[in-house]
């Protein structure tokens, strides 16, 4: 029945448009009031879109059409862009766009009435139009599924992703679903218009949430506060927070025990932490100087940086393409351990064409950085590790024939094993040695990365893919990166191998990897590998040791697809699946 009267509605306040719809009650529709978008655009500009339309292109992928002075036409579509004809954009075209459109805003913003299309204007010195972005804007029911249980239980919500990906569009479906759906008072923050439209009248896909305009954008950070004064909102919701007033009155109204509903600049919660306008979303951050106890207890510097508040917002979620996201459920704890150099594993998920949605957890060793956070398992390390060089024969940087390491297992009585060789490459020796000194662990430093059984760099040591790492790589040798050589960082490092040493000693951490289970293992890692390049999306492959998943990631990566650790131990394991774009 809420399908039906949506989309009744849109087709009501959209005669001439398009809708695009199923009669699948779960897949998204789209109303974009293409009609309304065309009959603004010059003639010569609108046929040569309806030519590029009818050919090998479609409507629905039409993103925005540019009109520059002295240029020809282009229009932008999702896999590309097309110039529209031969013609150059004059002074004349330019005026006939902006003579159907409304007033243009001190953001240099203007739209069609009661649609969601958004022109923008570039300008000479003098003030005049020279340029014009002509964005098609559409109502996507139905996106909204992705996160549709996270804002349903009240927590405030901050959405993060470049620009065009779709946060606007998200936000426009948050505000409809909590006002028709939830039945909840929301009031939406409009500052360009982008949210409900242009005009007086908003745009009927934002429900029958209530809007208010932004007359100014330097006062945006005012309506905001002014929406939670005058009208009792239960949720509101802003996009584009992007000033230090806007993050204040943002805390400001989180406190009042209103729901907030948010998009902001930036890529991920990493980039938020380190925007000094926009940390303050997150709880912020500052300096903290320790006491020599707890710093020893921590293992860390004696100045530190420590969040400074609760966050804002409860959840954050980064958008990574326009049906994928990732989210943190917990941003406090998310901040937490990004301050200390740890990663968290996010929760993403993927919306499917049917209307399902797909959710994992994607481990650290899969996150942006790329690095493992997770204690070393000592036993693994100390396994046999097998190298892709068919000659075994070949001597290693001693000029001493290379010779797999003892398989050691530590039966009740036996001495302590021997402690983990590493190598430090582009890290100072001196600080791992006093670390190990001073923490105990059972490591000592290698004088060959041949003959160590983890090798330790830094981030920008290993971006210049020097030929110890890469040897390491196809050897299996566990690479583990710091941000910076620094001494929090080093102690970090070695206080994986003490938490190691404890589940080996609680009898957890003891895996046999004899030479036969990795040559299986490796084999149907390739067999994954190959179907995946022959068109498959992704394979699961049966779980392993953390010492052979290494070698099924370091395979993976050779062949160029992409791959991830999931589940928990004892059936954590690794996917293979097409390297994302």
């Amino acid at each position: 029945m809420m399908q039906n009267s949506v989309n009744q509605l849109a087709l009501e306040n959209n005669p001439d448009g398009i809708l695009n719809t199923t009669s699948q009650p779960n897949q998204q529709h789209v109303v974009d009031d293409i009609g309304a978008f065309l009959n603004v655009l010059p003639p010569n500009v609108r046929e040569g879109l309806d030519g590029t339309i009818d050919g090998d292109r479609e409507v629905s992928g039409l993103l925005e059409v540019i009109i520059d002075l002295g240029r020809v036409p282009e229009a932008r579509f999702v896999d590309g862009s097309v110039a529209l004809n031969d013609k150059e954009v004059t002074r004349w075209d330019i005026d006939t766009v902006i003579a159907g459109l409304g007033r243009f805003g001190d953001d240099n913003r203007a739209g069609i009435e009661r649609t969601l299309h958004r022109f923008s204007a570039i300008r000479d010195r003098e003030g005049n139009p020279v340029g014009l972005t002509c964005r098609v804007g559409r109502a996507v029911f139905g996106s909204v599924r992705l996160i549709q249980d996270l804002i349903q239980t009240g927590r405030s919500v901050l959405i993060l992703g470049r620009p065009g990906i779709g946060k606007t569009t998200i936000l426009r479906e948050v505000a409809r679903v909590l006002a028709d759906d939830a039945s909840r008072r929301v009031v939406i923050v409009d500052t360009s218009n982008e949210i409900g439209g242009d005009g007086a009248v908003a745009h009927p896909a934002i429900g029958r949430a209530r809007r208010m305009q932004v007359p100014n954008t330097e006062l945006q950070h005012r309506t905001m506060i002014e929406a939670v004064e005058n009208h009792m909102p239960e949720v509101v919701v802003i996009d584009e927070i992007g000033t230090e007033l806007e993050a204040l009155a943002a805390r400001t109204i989180a406190e009042r025990g209103v729901q907030l509903v948010a998009t902001a600049h930036g890529n991920t919660l990493g980039n938020v932490i380190t925007n000094p306008t926009l940390s303050d979303l997150v709880g912020g951050t500052q300096a903290v100087t320790l006491g020599d106890i707890e710093a020893r207890r921590r293992r860390t510097q004696k100045t530190v940086l420590e969040r400074k508040h609760m966050p804002t917002f409860d959840v954050v979620v980064e958008m990574r393409e326009r049906n994928y996201v990732g989210v943190h459920n917990d941003v406090g704890r998310a901040v937490d351990r990004m301050l200390r150099g740890l990663q968290l594993p996010l929760e993403m998920r993927r919306l499917n064409e049917d209307g399902s949605v797909d959710t994992q957890v994607e481990d650290a060793m899969d996150s942006e950085d790329g690095f493992e956070t997770a204690a070393f398992d000592l036993n693994s390390i100390r396994s046999p590790r097998r190298s892709y060089d068919t000659d075994t024969e070949n001597p290693n940087a001693n000029g001493r024939p290379s010779e797999p390491a003892e398989t050691i297992t530590r039966d009740e009585g036996m001495p302590e094993p021997p402690p983990i060789r590493v190598h430090p490459f582009g890290v100072p020796r001196d600080a791992l040695r006093s670390g190990i000194r001073a923490m105990g662990v059972p490591v000592m430093l290698s004088e060959s990365a041949a003959e160590a059984d983890v090798l330790v760099t830094t981030k920008l040591h290993y971006g210049r893919r020097p030929p110890a790492v890469k040897r390491a790589e196809r050897d299996g040798v566990p690479v583990y990166v710091l941000r910076r050589g620094t001494r929090e960082q080093i102690e970090q490092f070695l206080n994986r191998f003490e938490v190691g040493r404890a589940s080996t000693a609680n009898g957890n951490g003891s895996h046999s990897d004899d030479e036969l289970l990795v040559d299986e293992a490796l084999e149907e890692a390739e067999r994954a590998v190959e179907r995946v390049l022959s068109g498959d999306r992704k394979i699961n492959l049966s779980a392993q040791s953390s010492h052979i998943r290494r070698l099924q990631h370091a395979l993976a990566a050779r062949y160029n697809v992409g791959s991830a650790s999931t589940g928990h131990e004892p059936n954590r394991h690794v996917i293979i699946r097409r390297r994302r774009r």
